[in-house]
């Protein structure tokens, strides 16, 4: 598919930031997915930082890795799971990736001794890299972080105008999306900051021609037809997005409030019927299901739950699969340092992935907990070198056991650095403690060879896998034989390197060093993470 081919679909917010975005994104492309088309989407971030990797989680929310082994927006997370595909490096970008590569340029010459400026210098490369995203698909779906009017979009503003300009207004749509809040003191909903919003757009030089309104309840015709009035866009325009019991209601329900019919009419597509059948009957299972379960959730980053969005998502597409509500019990990992008493009301216990020493003593008491009372438990990454530590300290007798991440001189380095591994691109990488904390992590999709019989196996089905990894830090495989003869089994190699592990006197003890959650999808739900909730429903019963 040639680039002049593709159709663009822009999508900003306006009024105030978490309006769903990246879910409006995801609806519009899954419902053109599933009318038949190739759709790609890329998420623009205006922030200066080169990639989210080094970002607080409590900052930013999630990193998710893609399968190239770039760090992205939580976003690209929503992308891959709606749409049931891999995204990839090109799929997100950053002013600060936008800005060194100019820069980069510059320093070799190619700009011929121009002076450097945001027109055209940035705004051209920002237009190169959204027609690198597009190449290949029929439409191209281009979420705008952040907020009209913020300082930090107006060049990627600028683009847009400008590619609508050259493409002609057939090939390009503007969505935007919005707040219509409500006045509780008189139960009424407001359109003036909507209005306000559309207005600073349509003085950049751009109009959009699709309002979806983000409110409390439903609008009345008067208020649509006022909205669309008002913001010059057609009556049908106007699509209504109320807050919904499951993020994958949302394309059902922009599908009912007629999305499909301005974007069809501006692009010449003739009537669009996606066929969302199957769709449908998962959002039913997820949000009416026979069965509940309780999970254990012990992580340190819970003052900002998006920090675990594709694992959280994950048990939902597992918890649909297995028609079970999965209940969250979220615990912070540094209140069992003083009592354990919340690990006594759940099914089954879930150490996620994590960085630094913080609340890792209540951890290690949480994944005892499940070692000595036969408890399911899933370790994901950290949660893996965590079970290490703990199963040397107290079954081996090795007390001095620990991660060199939190103690770089132990005596005991169960855990420890990798200093050398090939790399995703097939290269060997170096690291030392003082290497940079940019990229420097193994990052992306690795084979794992999986050894029957196992539990790990019994979960895949399968003596090869391929999973995606975000880590420093490795299992030290020097361990391996005392580990493995006290009955803590490696069930899972790459390169060399230990990837899973899983304890042989318990009904179920698995631990990946590997992020299953990265490749759950709503239709594919990840194995190890299915199989979890299969034995904690039988656990249960």
């Amino acid at each position: 598919m040639k680039v002049a081919e593709v159709k663009y679909i822009f999508v900003t917010g306006g009024v105030l930031s978490s309006l769903g975005k990246g879910i409006t994104s995801s609806s519009i492309a899954t419902l053109l997915q599933h009318s038949g088309f190739n759709v790609s989407i890329l998420k623009i971030d205006p922030y200066i930082n080169v990639d989210p990797g080094t970002m607080s989680p409590l900052e930013h929310g999630e990193v998710f890795v893609t399968s190239d082994g770039a760090e992205t927006d939580l976003d690209i997370g929503h992308y891959e799971r709606f749409l049931n595909k891999d995204f990839h490096k090109l799929n997100n970008f950053t002013t600060g990736q936008i800005y060194l590569s100019v820069i980069e340029n510059e320093r070799k010459g190619k700009y011929l001794g121009k002076t450097i400026q945001i027109v055209p210098h940035i705004v051209d490369e920002i237009k190169q890299r959204i027609h690198l995203a597009g190449q290949g698909s029929e439409f191209l779906v281009v979420e705008l972080g952040g907020t009209v009017g913020d300082m930090e979009g107006m060049p990627y503003l600028e683009a847009m105008r400008q590619l609508k300009h050259e493409l002609g207004a057939k090939r390009v749509i503007s969505v935007h999306v919005t707040l219509i809040p409500l006045v509780k003191a008189v139960g009424e909903l407001k359109t003036k900051p909507t209005q306000h919003s559309v207005q600073e757009l349509r003085r950049i030089g751009i109009s959009p021609q699709i309002l979806v309104a983000r409110c409390e309840k439903n609008l009345d015709t008067d208020l649509k037809k006022k909205l669309a009035l008002s913001c010059d866009v057609d009556d049908d325009s106007v699509i209504v997005a109320k807050d919904s019991p499951s993020i994958y209601q949302c394309p059902l329900d922009f599908l009912r409030e007629g999305i499909l019919t301005p974007i069809a009419r501006i692009f010449e597509l003739g009537t669009l019927k996606p066929n969302m059948q199957e769709w449908d009957m998962l959002v039913k299972k997820i949000i009416s299901p026979d069965e509940s379960l309780t999970i254990g959730f012990v992580g340190k980053y819970l003052s900002l739950k998006e920090s675990y969005k594709s694992l959280t998502e994950a048990l939902i597409h597992a918890g649909a699969n297995i028609n079970a509500r999965v209940n969250i019990k979220w615990i912070d990992s540094q209140s069992l340092e003083h009592d354990i008493q919340a690990l006594k009301e759940v099914d089954s216990i879930l150490i996620p992935g994590g960085f630094g020493e913080r609340g890792i003593e209540g951890k290690l008491k949480a994944i005892t907990y499940a070692r000595e009372n036969k408890i399911p438990l899933l370790g994901i990454c950290l949660g893996m070198q965590l079970s290490i530590i703990e199963f040397a300290r107290n079954v081996l007798g090795i007390k001095e056991a620990n991660s060199t991440e939190f103690d770089k001189d132990t005596k005991e380095p169960v855990v420890y650095l990798i200093e050398d591994f090939i790399d995703t691109a097939g290269n060997k990488q170096l690291r030392t403690h003082t290497s940079p904390m940019g990229a420097t992590m193994r990052l992306g999709e690795y084979e794992c060879k999986v050894k029957k019989p196992s539990k790990l196996y019994e979960a895949y089905k399968s003596l090869s896998i391929k999973e995606r990894h975000r880590h420093r830090y490795e299992a030290n495989p020097r361990y391996k034989e005392a580990l493995e003869s006290a009955g803590l089994v490696v069930s899972g190699y790459s390169n060399g390197l230990i990837d899973a592990i899983e304890l042989q006197d318990h009904p179920w003890f698995v631990c990946v060093q590997f992020h299953p959650e990265f490749t759950s999808r709503l239709k594919n739900p990840n194995p190890i993470i299915l199989e979890f909730l299969k034995q904690t429903l039988a656990a249960k019963h």
